[in-house]
Parts: structure tokens; C-alpha cells; sequence
């Protein structure tokens, strides 16, 4: 009986090293590769063509390109692959890469926020606006729908908006460096 004891606990430590080699649970996650679905982490600074960055989830980086910010909470993004949370050429950009992994990357304004469009250029008569001041060239209004509307110009009698995203029609590049991988 006791020879029957030592050969099933032989049995069951072998089925528990296949079960735990076959999960994967012995893996480091360095040889994961990140696809469609995939929760990842990533650290990135965001570039305009001529090299300014315009953001960036490191507080060093920030501070040395000037566009820090107490507010922000400089930590990884943690977004799900392709689930629409990121502009497509940012979510595409990260797909096969691997924890650890660097890469920049360049990405056209139709995989980022779109061309310019002309036709997002709306003058409004001030009277039709309700407003006790006079709007003021930079300021920035919202709609109920979170839609944002950037003031260009104003006059004696309008005053133009201009609901583009900032970054519309601008090629943009990033430095993306994969934190983790579920």
C-alpha cells in the first residue's frame, strides 16, 4: 500500500507540472506578443513631424519639453487593443509588440484625428450666443456631447468657431514602449 502513495504522488506532481507548463503560468510574459483584445500598459510621448512633443505619460519628458502639468497624473495608459480607446494608427502600432519592446512610430492624420476640414468653421452671431462677455481669440467651449469648439476670430458682430481636433491634419509621432500585456 504505502509503494501505491509514493507512485500516485509521483502521478500527481507530473499532472501538476504538464497542467502548470501547459497553462502557461510559467511564462514571463516576454514572449507574449500583444494582439487585438489585449489590456496593455504602455508609455508613450506623442510628437509633431518637427519633433515638439505634445504629450507624453512621463513626468521627465514632460518637464524637459516644457508641457508639464500637475494636474496630469504622469503614469502607463492602460487601454484595450482595438477597442476604439486609442486613435487606429497608435492601436495598430502596438500589436506585436512585446513587453519591453521600443518603437516609434509615424502616423498620417487619416490613422490619427482625421484631415482639416474647412467645413468644421462655423461663424455665429454673437446676439445668437446668449453670452454675458464677448468670447476672447484661444478660449475653448463645449457642447452637451463633449464635442469642443476653439474660438479663431471675433468681431463686432460674430464670432467664428472651429470644432477640428487640435492635432487634425497633423502627421504625428510616437515613442511607444509596452509596460505589460493581460
Amino acid at each position: 500500500m504505502r509503494a501505491g502513495r509514493g507512485e500516485t504522488l509521483i502521478v500527481c506532481i507530473l499532472l501538476f507540472g504538464i497542467i502548470l507548463f501547459g497553462s502557461g503560468c510559467t511564462d514571463s510574459g516576454e514572449g507574449n506578443v500583444v494582439k487585438t483584445g489585449n489590456i496593455v500598459q504602455v508609455d508613450y510621448t506623442g510628437k509633431l513631424e518637427n519633433g515638439t512633443v505634445f504629450d507624453t505619460s512621463e513626468e521627465e519628458i514632460a518637464k524637459e519639453a516644457g508641457i508639464y502639468t500637475e494636474q496630469k497624473n504622469y503614469v502607463p495608459i492602460s487601454f484595450t487593443v482595438g477597442a476604439g480607446q486609442m486613435i487606429e494608427g497608435f492601436d495598430n502600432a502596438v500589436i506585436g509588440m512585446k513587453v519591453g519592446e521600443e518603437k516609434t512610430v509615424t502616423i498620417p492624420p487619416e490613422e490619427a484625428y482625421g484631415e482639416y476640414d474647412e467645413a468644421k468653421i462655423q461663424a455665429v452671431p454673437l446676439e445668437d450666443l446668449n453670452l454675458s462677455v464677448k468670447p476672447e481669440v484661444g478660449q475653448i467651449f463645449s457642447n452637451v456631447y463633449g464635442g469642443q469648439f476653439k474660438v479663431i476670430a471675433v468681431n463686432e458682430t460674430h464670432v467664428t468657431f472651429d470644432s477640428n481636433h487640435q492635432l487634425a491634419g497633423k502627421t504625428l509621432v510616437f515613442d511607444i514602449k509596452i509596460v505589460s500585456i493581460q
